[in-house]
């Protein structure tokens, strides 16, 4: 059982680990052993409410297919129980991360003086080039 919050937990038949070969260096031991973790989360087919599901699908994450299907390799710690470990926290604070509501953002003018920066940028620029310019 994975507890997101005190209301709220995933039952751990919803998420699949596999273990898998960890990529990258580690000698003799790295080909021998699947130390690494692939989870995958269905959000879908998840108990989650709709709140967080409605809000996972529409995040912009390289880890969440279009299927809605969440994916994260761990593979940073020597054992599987450490990177399961982590695979697990990153699926809690990415379906927490929901949770937290996003400020609006207000629109703002460019203030005056940040105009007139720009603008003076533009004519020195502009200086140095008609400098540049051969006289036929």
């Amino acid at each position: 059982m994975l507890r997101i919050s005190a209301s709220l937990a995933i039952p751990d038949h919803e998420i699949d680990i596999h273990p898998i070969r960890a990529q990258g260096a580690g000698g003799q031991n790295v080909n021998k052993v699947s130390s690494a973790v692939h989870l995958q989360f269905d959000i879908r087919t998840s108990s989650l409410p709709p709140f967080y599901k409605e809000a996972l699908l529409e995040l912009r994450d390289h880890r969440i297919s279009a299927d809605g299907i969440i994916t994260i390799k761990a593979q940073q710690h020597r054992t599987q129980e450490r990177n399961r470990e982590d695979a697990l926290e990153r699926l809690r604070l990415l379906i927490q991360s929901v949770a937290i509501p996003r400020k609006k953002r207000r629109a703002t003018k460019p203030t005056k003086g940040s105009q007139n920066r720009r603008i003076e940028g533009k004519k020195r620029q502009g200086r140095l080039k008609t400098l540049r310019r051969t006289l036929d």
